[in-house]
């Protein structure tokens, strides 16, 4: 039990931490629907290959994060080797509620769509019924079971909606009915109302194959989507925005009138200057945050000490407008106290909130 819920606290900060680094989603995010088919044989007392049972089955689920989620799955069993004919179809049904765990994403993290290969691991417990229509045999008999499988998924199409899999898993049946004894022929029932606990006896092998479907999500996806430019080490999101930075200074090299007036149109700028590429410098920070990183450190750096600057602090167009002023402000303050540490005179510091359409998570810097 000490095990038990040592492994659940750290399931829990692991789906924390996972969660940190998507998009919240909606209730009806992130939801997939399968199919499945293939044959099961008893754990035990049969030979290898011998006495299989065909199966179909249904599962729908819910990712909560890229790593854990939920499912749904049903099956029904069309044989009952070496069991003695129930007269029925369908010879059993198993339904079962399984937590699921994306061992790939959750060792490897979750790179923002799914890889074309993923490995899956499955447990829970559900629900056996045995049918028959003869009387004089037996009686229908519930049983509590638990499944526990692993699936071994490949992701398809430019979308990733698509998931084929293939599962090797183990089902056991526990918790008989009172009234019907253990039975000891191999052609009859086997199921024990005296085991209430895993026994490999009461035990079948599967092995499925299926498809699922992906439904649409809220984020225009068919999977999660990472948050732009979040990331618990903060490397996403450095390297977007120095993409960004390398585009606006390629724009800028290009046309640096109409770009420079987007950009730094707050700026002052003295004896009609014109403001040039080398004269400014970007700092990025992360979603939310004022706090200076190294790389941001490493910038400001470059600019000298005894330079006059300029500072204009943005923020990126989501959120409350008022915080996103708060937060701008923020922003051009910290980097006009790192600044004036190394001996750069700052005539202005402003945060701007959100300007036009190249705003963005910056601190930019004019060096007069």
């Amino acid at each position: 039990m000490k095990k038990m819920i040592l492994w659940i606290a750290a399931a829990a900060m692991a789906m924390t931490a996972t969660a940190q680094t998507v998009e919240g989603s909606k209730g009806l995010d992130n939801i997939y629907f399968g199919i499945n088919g293939g044959v099961a044989t008893k754990a035990t007392g049969v030979k290898w290959l011998d006495n299989l049972n065909g199966n179909a089955g249904v599962r729908l689920g819910k990712w909560i994060t890229p790593s854990f989620g939920l499912a749904i799955d049903g099956t029904a069993y069309f044989n009952n080797k070496p069991y003695i004919e129930t007269g029925t179809i369908v010879k059993a049904t198993n339904v079962s509620l399984l937590g699921a765990v994306n061992f790939t994403n959750l060792f490897g993290g979750y790179p923002g769509e799914p890889r074309c290969f993923e490995v899956v691991g499955l447990y829970g417990l559900g629900w056996g019924h045995l049918y028959t229509s003869s009387h004089d045999i037996y009686e229908p008999t519930n049983k509590m079971t638990s499944k526990a499988g692993i699936d071994f998924t490949f992701n398809l199409g430019s979308a990733k909606k698509w998931q084929f899999y293939i599962e090797p898993s183990v089902s056991w049946a526990f918790l008989g009915t009172k009234n019907q004894p253990a039975v000891q022929d191999p052609y009859k029932l086997s199921w024990s109302d005296q085991q209430p606990r895993y026994n490999v006896n009461n035990a079948a092998v599967q092995l499925n194959a299926g498809l699922i479907y992906k439904f649409r999500n809220s984020n225009g996806t068919h999977n999660f989507k990472i948050y732009r430019g979040v990331a618990t080490d903060n490397s996403y999101e450095i390297d977007r925005l120095n993409g960004i930075i390398n585009d606006l200074r390629a724009e800028l090299a290009q046309k640096p009138k109409e770009v420079v007036k987007e950009v730094v149109k707050e700026v002052k700028v003295e004896n009609n200057r014109e403001v040039r590429v080398e004269n400014l410098v970007f700092v990025t920070f992360a979603q939310g945050k004022s706090l200076l990183t190294k790389e941001a450190m490493d910038a400001l750096n470059t600019v000298k000490a005894g330079s006059h600057v300029q500072i204009v602090g943005t923020a990126s167009p989501e959120g409350d407008p008022e915080l996103n002023q708060r937060l701008s402000q923020a922003r051009a303050d910290a980097v006009a106290a790192y600044l004036k540490d190394r001996g750069v005179i700052v005539d202005e510091a402003l945060g701007k909130g959100v300007q036009g359409n190249t705003s963005n998570r910056l601190a930019i810097v004019y060096v007069k």
